[in-house]
């Protein structure tokens, strides 16, 4: 409930700025890996992947589509920022898509078929807090990852202890972004790219969320 409540905050504050909206966003994505680990630890119920895709479409979908158009709405106008909505909406609907699939094919398997929403919203947050502010950087990734959410390419989900190192990098990500150069937004960059386009091929299936 947390993630859902983080994600209608990561919108309205794009609205204001798309820096505050992505770190909002991130805050989002630690609040969900946390309750990946606790799921995996004590279990969890029956409607506890329905509640969990139902706030990541708040979160994953909608809050990265709106970084992607407050990204080009200064500098975008006319034609060319509708454009940006575009790819907005079909990021929304991709993550629908991939979400669903996810609650009702992949829970549990210890892996999900396409880039994992929580994934490519995290890129896109990343990227603005790593410094790129290109308008036709931040929408163009955007359409590249609305594709890869409904590709049928294996992703193993990360291993707790994976998550928590990650997790620890998104939260100086969130809390200090611009220290040392950006260096906090800019690793956890790397690091969710490298699993993006070498997850499938070489990264060992994790346990899985229950």
């Amino acid at each position: 409930m947390a993630n859902a409540a983080l994600g209608f905050c990561a919108v309205v504050a794009a609205a204001i700025s798309p820096l505050l909206a992505a770190r909002v966003l991130l805050l989002a994505a630690m609040v969900d890996a946390v309750d990946g680990i606790l799921a995996r630890r004590y279990g969890g119920s029956t409607v506890g992947p329905y509640l969990d895709s139902l706030a990541d479409v708040a979160s994953f979908g909608v809050a990265p589509a709106a970084l992607v158009v407050a990204s080009a709405h200064a500098a975008w106008r006319g034609p060319l920022f509708f454009v940006a909505v575009a790819v907005g909406a079909c990021f929304v609907a991709a993550a629908v898509v991939r979400l669903g699939i996810y609650t009702a094919d992949d829970v549990g398997d210890g892996h999900t078929e396409g880039v994992p929403s929580t994934l490519a919203g995290t890129l896109l947050a990343a990227t603005v807090l790593a410094g790129v502010h290109a308008p036709a950087v931040i929408v163009g990734f955007g359409a590249v990852l609305t594709v890869a959410m409904v590709t049928r390419l294996p992703y193993p989900d990360l291993r707790v202890r994976d998550a928590l190192v990650m997790g620890v990098v998104q939260t100086f990500a969130v809390l200090v972004p611009s220290v040392l150069g950006r260096l906090f937004p800019r690793a956890l960059l790397a690091f969710a790219l490298a699993y993006c386009v070498l997850g499938p091929q070489f990264y060992r299936a994790g346990e899985g969320k229950r």
